[in-house]
């Protein structure tokens, strides 16, 4: 019954967690997240291992007969590095889609990624 609990717990929180993170486009209606943002709630500790999913979701999309580049857009980003420094750092806007096809292709022995595929599969399924 205590393992039901926290899970309950982790799921209300990771929802607002996704809540507060979605974003619109201005003059629209088109929810994005930020790739760097997603990493982070996902469990991905490092960049590159959390890259790796991201290419295979564009694969996924590009097999379906998508446009990639309607749902994955990089973009670049200005990070503080401290003494009031900025540097550049790679980042990509997703949209619910492009999400969605992250949480199918992560590690599915993450809790934040079984979360995720149920997430974005009824935010979707809310938007049709």
């Amino acid at each position: 019954m205590e393992r039901y609990k926290m899970d309950k717990v982790l799921i209300t929180t990771l929802q607002k967690e996704f809540n507060q993170l979605s974003n619109t486009l201005e003059d629209s209606s088109v929810e994005y997240w930020f790739a760097r943002d997603l990493q982070k709630i996902l469990g991905y500790e490092r960049w590159e291992n959390f890259v790796n999913v991201i290419q295979k979701a564009k694969i996924a999309c590009e097999n379906s007969g998508i446009e990639v580049s309607d749902h994955f857009r990089d973009v670049t980003k200005m990070v503080s590095i401290g003494s009031n420094t900025q540097r550049p750092i790679e980042d990509m806007m997703l949209t619910r889609y492009a999400c969605y096809l992250i949480a199918q292709n992560g590690d599915s022995k993450k809790e934040q990624i079984a979360f995720a595929q149920t997430y974005f599969a009824i935010q979707t399924r809310k938007q049709e």
